[in-house]
């Protein structure tokens, strides 16, 4: 019976430290942000701004982000903080997303930005042939994990 025991209690630990471990190995592994100047500078350039919320359909207490989002035909500035994780992707959708099945129907029409690695704002070029104003809204999506993280609509 203790052999029983130990097979739960030893499991229930290695499960537990996976999990620890998938959350926190990106927070170590993130490079430095922007410094703030870079930030606010790339923000100012922006034809189009909007803000991501906590409080959408799909977001909960460890996928969400919050702050303001800025897009220029060259670069998308995010100033605020996202939860960690990995394999973080930047897409715009034609529509607005909420949640993770409102993504994955939209998906293929969606186009992706680039990887999200910093937790404390960040600034992705916009690739070429990319027109932002052919979407309006912009999804940051956990790919590994097929999560939801958050959204802003921005027109």
């Amino acid at each position: 019976m203790k052999w029983i025991f130990r097979i739960i209690t030893h499991g229930a630990a290695l499960v537990a430290g996976i999990a620890l471990g998938i959350y926190i190995l990106p927070i170590l592994t993130a490079p430095d942000g922007p410094d703030p100047g870079s930030l606010q500078s790339a923000a100012n350039e922006a034809q189009f701004s909007a803000a991501f919320s906590r409080d959408l359909k799909g977001s909960d207490f460890l996928h969400w982000g919050d702050g303001s989002i800025s897009l220029s035909p060259e670069r998308i500035t995010h100033i605020g903080t996202l939860a960690p994780g990995p394999d973080y992707k930047l897409y715009l959708t034609p529509a607005f997303v909420e949640d993770e099945a409102t993504f994955l129907a939209l998906k293929s029409e969606a186009v992706r930005i680039g990887d999200v690695q910093m937790f404390n704002g960040l600034i992705l070029d916009v690739p070429d042939g990319v027109d932002i104003t052919r979407y309006n809204s912009v999804v940051i999506w956990c790919e590994a994990f097929g999560e939801f993280i958050t959204a802003a609509q921005y027109q």
